[in-house]
């Protein structure tokens, strides 16, 4: 089959979905399972510019209100108008909406858009990213890797373990040896996205903590020894998820303290979260824990780094990977190649460094002034 059917005969294939994907649309735009936004750019109509010659391609995040995503919009409405493609936003409700994530993947396919970029909110997408690839769409993953990963033609993402690897060795280096009383603050419990496992199995990973099945979180002993920088002992208070989202986090932390309040390591999924956790600590009286989280971007990442909030944080750099996903389809719309992965992984590595200005031995990192020239990348 052809990457990318001619116009004619993909709105034949389409013909059957068309007012359903126009019925999606609308359900969309008005912000009931998601919202949709064409990128001002190329002259772009409403619909994304699915017609005539013109490539269009949708970006759906997991939601419309995390720093994280926004950048991830401007990054790719500035690649957009830079190649010359017609971008469409759109997203779920919130994290964790795979039905929102679904509506505006058929309306994708119904507009005869080129392409698809997506951050996965579950495997519960998979058909809908089936059926697109189907239909003759180029599907790229960014951010989260979807299980399995050829469930998508390619993923643009952090090596989210490296990154979760990367602050577990800065907090044991910092504990020095001492006993660790840790909160996990995770993005759900109630279902499993490699984003949320591979952070937090790597965090635990870099702390000398075995994992024991390195796609499941909670499975490790709840004490025991780490042996990452001096060595020392540990216990999980507590695993909580979060949604990603500052009040959650608070809510998250909340629990685990009204479990015990001897808690002086606190890792979250994402700094939205871990302020919430810096919330409830401070409620609690609380204001020696380290707090450790991932993301990077310079608002309100780096801004918590910068006044100690968060001791460190492993930055991504969204912007890169929607940039990337739209010069990526618009090469293969023209006729070019397909993208290749980083040799021994099954995503293209789109970077990642810890970001602090408590500098530890043995971790690679960089300070907060540089990571603020590169933040959301």
């Amino acid at each position: 089959m052809k990457l990318f059917p001619s116009n004619s005969a993909q709105r034949r294939l389409l013909a059957g979905l068309a007012l359903a994907g126009a019925a999606t649309l609308a359900l969309t735009a008005c912000g009931g399972s998601g919202t949709t936004t064409p990128a001002a750019s190329g002259g772009a109509s409403s619909a994304g510019g699915g017609g005539g010659d013109k490539i269009a391609v949708t970006l759906i995040t997991k939601n419309n209100t995390n720093p994280f995503f926004i950048a991830m919009q401007k990054g790719a409405k500035e690649a957009g108008a830079a190649q010359g493609v017609d971008v469409t936003t759109a997203a779920g409700a919130a994290d964790g909406d795979e039905d929102g994530q679904v509506k505006a993947i058929e309306a994708a396919v119904a507009r005869g858009d080129k392409g698809i970029l997506i951050t996965l909110n579950g495997s519960g997408v998979n058909s809908a990213i089936e059926n697109a690839r189907n239909a003759g769409l180029f599907v790229i993953a960014l951010d989260t890797p979807p299980d399995p990963a050829d469930t998508v033609d390619i993923t643009f993402a952090t090596d989210n373990f490296k990154a979760g690897e990367l602050i577990g060795k800065y907090t044991a280096a910092k504990l020095a040896g001492k006993t660790a009383n840790i909160a996990l603050l995770d993005l759900f419990n109630d279902k499993v996205v490699s984003v949320d496992y591979n952070r937090d199995q790597g965090f635990l990973t870099g702390m000398g903590i075995d994992v024991k099945d390195a796609k499941k979180n909670g499975d490790e002993d709840k004490s025991g020894k780490y042996t990452a920088g001096k060595g020392g002992s540990y216990t999980i208070a507590c695993n909580e998820p979060t949604g990603g989202a500052q009040d959650k986090g608070k809510t998250a932390m909340e629990n685990c303290l009204s479990k015990t309040k001897d808690i002086n390591v606190v890792y979250t999924i994402n700094e939205p979260a871990a302020a919430g956790a810096a919330e409830a600590l401070s409620d609690a009286g609380i204001k020696d824990a380290l707090i450790v989280s991932v993301d990077g971007g310079c608002s309100p990442g780096l801004t918590l780094v910068k006044d100690g909030t968060i001791a460190a944080t492993s930055q991504q750099y969204p912007l890169k990977m929607a940039q990337l996903g739209v010069e990526a389809i618009k090469k293969l719309a023209d006729g070019g190649e397909k993208p290749a992965v980083t040799p021994g992984l099954d995503f293209f590595d789109t970077g990642v460094a810890l970001v602090t200005d408590g500098k530890v031995a043995g971790v690679d990192s960089i300070s907060v002034a540089e990571g603020q020239k590169l933040c959301w990348g």
